[in-house]
């Protein structure tokens, strides 16, 4: 697979993220906060397309499911799909474990939200840095597409700061 169809990304230049945020606002424009909301994390950078998160909805009242209409654009694809969890389904739990083991870890370590819209793997790679993919899947029963691009943080600080803001996000509900 063309890696521009995959979204494989080099680590950022300092200040350099890309992607987008609920509403379209770029990532790496912090002022441009929509409505004093947080912005959504920098799940995607857009050096080979770009992602976009809706803000989290609560669709049963009584219950903690959380949807997120999560949608991806490439050159050559665009995809979108509903990913529904329970309460974030322990997504920033996953990330600042990552971060707290920053030296390190072997293989591949992998999260999936409830109904399997979204799965992340993590790997630790050589120089510090922490390749993240990213996977978008169709809704069961079909399942006929999927999708994944891969994001590189650096370990440490920097996982600790994306696993601060996907907390922050997945709090930050529309009623």
């Amino acid at each position: 697979m063309d890696p521009s169809e995959r979204g494989i990304h080099e680590p950022p230049s300092p200040g350099g993220r890309g992607g987008l945020r609920p509403g379209g606002a770029l990532l790496g424009d912090r002022r441009a906060r929509r409505g004093g909301r947080p912005p959504a994390p920098p799940w995607a950078p857009g050096q080979c397309g770009e992602s976009l998160f809706s803000e989290p909805t609560r669709p049963f009242d009584d219950e903690p499911t959380l949807d997120v209409l999560v949608k991806a654009r490439g050159q050559r694809v665009s995809v979108e799909t509903l990913v529904r969890t329970w309460d974030g389904d322990g997504l920033d739990a996953f990330l600042s474990a990552l971060a707290e083991d920053f030296r390190g870890w072997d293989g591949a370590r992998a999260w999936r939200c409830l109904e399997r819209g979204l799965t992340i793997s993590a790997e630790h790679h050589s120089g510090g840095y922490v390749h993240l993919t990213w996977g978008i899947h169709d809704r069961p029963p079909s399942e006929e597409w999927h999708f994944e691009t891969t994001t590189v943080h650096a370990a440490g600080e920097e996982m600790r700061t994306l696993a601060a803001e996907v907390r922050t996000f997945l709090t930050s509900t529309v009623e």
